[in-house]
């Protein structure tokens, strides 16, 4: 019988999508789904949620919920992550401090002065649970949804011999977005697709067998409703050659060229017709709209009966992995790993994004070699800062997270060296509590 524990089991979409997914696997139906949080009302809806399955699938599967952290690792034979340190009232200061410098970011939570803070205040939860993983599951296998996805797989990496790898939904959201551009059914497409975490490329994308980018230029080039669909990945797609794996939302804070200029966010930022448009704090609202919405909500889906649909198994990465582990059928994922020459052209050791085959032996990344030098320059960068980041936390050195993000593309594109620095200071004043790891917090 498999053991497998959710932390952060209260992020209840997530949680719900991937018992689904899991118990369809025949491998799987007789697991203990370990469920815990310490937030004792959501863990509670978590519960109901999960039975609710169980029963309406007739699955021999158990569930348990707990507030008690090493309870629910004890004997997992693997662990998923989704947790969120602090409360919209903390991580608030992640995007309105960089704002009143004018750093106008959407998202906040991957990379820039936002995602590293983030990662700051995330590693330390984090590294408590791989610690209890350590004492009381030490050969179970760690899937971490948490973001910053790169910055806290690496600092797991050279923290702890618990293996983990990180997962994220761009690398397939984005492969069935090019496929629907195209006409092409999914699973008629194939891809190799490589680099780090919301900064990868797709090297190769065909359909039945044959190079699909003349086709994803012509719909880009001549169809005004996919060209706004995604306005900053379309022209980033045009300039560089190759489509990036993350929405338009994110990529416009990580470069350049979109959010340093009101005239530029108007744009290419505003107006964008997929999901995460690049308006201010876009996610930051969304969050704080479901505090005040989210029971409502919970309540309303329990009291729904399930249908057949609602029982049929998804595209969760991890659920797969998992059935690949316990000796189902092996399964291929773009996976977040250490970099041994993997990516021979980013920093070694550093955390990146590959094809992966999982097996009952484990976790075999695919050697991928060089990116295009017009993709490598601004992913050599963004990997290097997370890699500051990175050793910032684990040294306990702020002017360490200083410099990092002096070179965050678009920080340096609208502030001075002076003005990071008071930036900087300001989020370490808000934060202080959540950082530890720092004796001093002052640059």
């Amino acid at each position: 019988m498999t053991k497998i524990a959710f932390i952060g089991a209260g992020s209840l979409e997530f949680t719900w999508s991937l018992a689904r997914d899991i118990l369809t696997f025949p491998l799987l139906q007789d697991a203990t789904l370990a469920l815990m949080d310490i937030n004792a009302e959501r863990l509670e809806w978590a519960r109901r949620g999960v039975e609710k399955l169980i029963a309406a699938g007739g699955y021999p599967a158990r569930v348990e919920a707990t507030l008690d952290r090493a309870e629910a690792l004890k004997g997992a034979d693997v662990v998923l992550t989704t947790i969120l340190a602090g409360s919209t009232e903390v991580w608030r200061h992640d995007i309105e401090i960089p704002m009143k410098y004018g750093v106008n970011l959407n998202v906040g939570d991957t990379r820039g002065p936002a995602g590293i803070f983030r990662f700051l205040r995330t590693i330390n939860p984090m590294m408590e649970i791989v610690r209890d993983m350590e004492r009381y599951c030490p050969k179970a296998v760690l899937l971490n949804y948490t973001n910053p996805m790169a910055m806290l797989v690496s600092a797991i990496q050279k923290q702890s011999f618990i293996t983990v790898t990180g997962l994220c939904h761009s690398v397939q959201g984005t492969a069935m977005m090019l496929a629907d551009w195209i006409g092409a059914p999914y699973e008629e497409v194939d891809y190799l697709c490589a680099g780090i975490n919301h900064m990868a490329w797709f090297l190769k994308f065909q359909w039945k067998g044959k190079d699909a980018y003349p086709l994803i230029y012509q719909a880009v080039t001549e169809r005004p409703e996919i060209y706004n669909a995604e306005p900053v990945r379309n022209e980033m797609f045009l300039a560089l050659g190759y489509y990036p794996t993350e929405s338009s939302g994110h990529n416009s804070e990580y470069n350049w060229w979109f959010r340093k200029r009101p005239d530029l966010i108007e744009k290419y930022c505003t107006h964008g017709t997929n999901w995460n448009p690049g308006e201010y704090a876009y996610i930051l609202k969304e969050y704080q709209r479901r505090e005040a919405t989210w029971k409502q909500e919970v309540q309303e889906r329990l009291e729904r009966p399930l249908t057949a649909e609602d029982l049929q198994r998804g595209h969760e990465y991890a659920a797969y992995i998992i059935n690949a582990l316990m000796g189902g059928e092996p399964f291929r994922f773009n996976g977040n790993v250490r970099n041994t020459c993997l990516i021979t052209n980013l920093p070694q050791d550093a955390c990146v994004e590959v094809p992966v085959l999982v097996d009952r032996a484990g976790f075999h990344p695919f050697h991928v070699g060089a990116l295009p030098p017009e993709c490598a320059l601004l992913t050599q960068l963004s990997s290097g800062i997370e890699e500051m980041a990175v050793q910032a936390s684990i040294a306990g050195d702020p002017v360490m997270v200083y410099r990092a993000i002096c070179h965050d593309p678009l920080t340096a594109a609208v502030l001075s060296l002076s003005e990071i620095r008071q930036m900087v200071n300001e989020l370490f004043a808000v934060h202080r509590d959540y950082l530890p790891q720092f004796k001093v917090h002052k640059v």
